[in-house]
């Protein structure tokens, strides 16, 4: 299953890429479950993303692999795939879409994710696509324009 959400904030799109980082992984981490950063190399090729999620009576390992990255003046975008996987996901992959829109820059996450079967695909869909919309306030937060 995929799906695409989009956020518009008001800085240029090397700036934006700039900012995303330990910190803002943080802060886009949602309260459940929580969340504990093994390890974040970064958001170039060959980086790797560790997570340990909690959902009270177990925990979870999420590593992701960014697999490609690129830059240019109109687009940077990076992909992580899901290696080590929490056991409702079989397959992930998230693409890290930022686009030039004039002295603006739309974030795009753009997912692609699997779970067992077909129907848990269309259970999950609503918990990921929440997850990932809870991005937006954050995004247009942490990447506003600073008043003069």
């Amino acid at each position: 299953m995929r799906f695409q959400i989009k956020t518009l904030v008001q800085l240029p799109h090397y700036e934006v890429f700039a900012g995303f980082n330990r910190d803002l992984f943080m802060k886009l981490a949602p309260p459940f479950p929580p969340v504990k950063l093994q390890r974040f190399d970064g958001c170039k090729t060959s980086d790797w993303v560790i997570l340990e999620l909690n959902f009270i009576f177990f925990k979870q390992t999420w590593a992701s692999l960014i697999t490609e990255d690129q830059t240019s003046n109109e687009e940077i975008y990076f992909i992580d795939e899901g290696k080590q996987l929490p056991f409702f996901l079989k397959f992930w992959r998230h693409r890290h879409r930022i686009v030039a829109q004039g002295t603006q820059t739309v974030i795009i996450d753009d997912i692609e994710f699997k779970t067992p079967n077909r129907f848990s695909d269309f259970l999950f869909f609503p918990l990921l696509y929440l997850q990932f919309a809870y991005r937006i306030p954050i995004y247009k937060n942490v990447f506003k324009k600073k008043s003069s």
